[in-house]
């Protein structure tokens, strides 16, 4: 039996609607971009801990349910991007105690020494954890001193059978001139040049002047057939029928298709990311044994399993994965074969020189 996703894009739009309508009546509103979403006025103080996450990543509900279990209060902040995180992290006074963030971005947080090793000792439920996500881990967490994973998945694209009139299997489909306004990328540094440099035959994790030249005179050459550079937008452009097809994240893939029958998802032949979400612990915290309680909690079966059917990102918790419909562990959107995994690559973190260029060509692909 096909599962029923949990959220209605109709009611959610309603409640936004009418969240919006009380914020307005009641004098509220974003004062600045770097303003926090809450209020974080008890970070650091007493018995509370300080959570930096990406937006609609967790069930709520299990925040709520860990404070009354534990007595300690979630402090809770949502960012879009790992670039915003690292951003908030670094230039904010607010002591986070636990961050959740990507690959790259973990491996350069713990390379500048803002990560407090774990004491997995003390923690009851972390050999939930799969011993392949561990090993996928070790690429940017060596030891696996610093880092529990979280969600993984992969970057493909996603595309509407009734728009496009033939199977989609390479990442050509976004650069041949075919689909001239009708193509949605990922307003993401690393996502949007992974793109390019696989179709052409590079690493995702090069850094080489040249190949990273060649494709970002790609991406100008296409700029002109994108219709839009999103993140959490792709999910409802593509059900809405606004573009043809998408660069889009696997479990969004799999919820756009629960909407839509027509749009189909794949991972292009020429390879692409496999990235992995994990938690660290910050040396900015204040209470790292809370933060620990928190983490194990996470790693907890059947709060894995709520946070699962929330997201719908493959989860690397075995005891979650198991308790699941086998109708669910066997569809390929969630969970992809391993021949289809062996294809990509995880992101490292990159130099500084590295960074400075991308964020150059970056402000001139955004800006042309």
């Amino acid at each position: 039996m096909k599962k029923s996703v949990k959220k209605n894009l109709l009611t959610a739009c309603l409640l936004l609607m009418l969240g919006l309508l009380t914020w307005t009546l009641m004098g509220c509103g974003n004062t600045g971009e770097e303003e926090s979403s809450v209020d974080m006025s008890e970070a650091g103080g007493g018995n509370t801990i300080t959570v930096l996450n990406y937006g609609e990543y967790i069930d709520t509900s299990v925040l709520r349910d860990f404070e009354k279990e534990t007595g300690i209060k979630v402090l809770y902040e949502e960012a879009t991007t790992p670039e915003e995180m690292y951003s908030k992290y670094t230039s904010s006074t607010i002591p986070y105690d636990l961050i959740c963030s990507s690959d790259y971005m973990i491996e350069r947080l713990i390379a500048e020494g803002e990560v407090v090793e774990l004491d997995h000792s003390k923690m009851q439920y972390v050999n939930n954890i799969g011993d392949f996500y561990w090993k996928l881990s070790r690429t940017y967490d060596p030891e696996n001193k610093y880092s529990i994973p979280y969600f993984w998945g992969t970057v493909g694209i996603l595309y509407n059978k009734s728009m496009i009139h033939e199977e989609i299997t390479s990442w050509d489909s976004l650069f041949n001139g075919e689909y001239a306004g009708e193509i949605i990328m990922q307003n993401s540094i690393r996502d949007a040049y992974m793109c390019a440099l696989k179709y052409q035959g590079h690493s995702l994790n090069t850094t080489n002047r040249k190949e990273l030249q060649q494709a970002q005179n790609l991406l100008l050459k296409q700029k002109p057939d994108v219709e839009a550079y999103f993140v959490d937008e792709v999910r409802e452009e593509m059900v809405a029928g606004n573009a043809a097809l998408a660069v889009c994240y696997s479990g969004e893939a799999y919820l756009a298709h629960e909407y839509e029958n027509d749009l189909e998802y794949v991972l292009p032949k020429e390879g692409s990311n496999i990235w992995i979400d994990s938690w660290i612990m910050m040396k900015k915290g204040k209470n790292h044994e809370g933060a620990q309680k928190f983490l194990d909690y996470l790693c907890r079966g059947d709060v894995a399993v709520k946070n699962f059917e929330e997201i719908y990102y493959p989860t690397p918790n075995t005891a979650a994965y198991n308790s699941l419909d086998e109708e669910v562990r066997e569809d390929p959107l969630i969970f992809p074969e391993q021949s289809v995994v062996e294809k990509c690559e995880v992101y490292k973190a990159l130099d500084d020189k590295t960074m400075a260029l991308y964020s150059q060509m970056w402000k001139e692909l955004k800006t042309k």
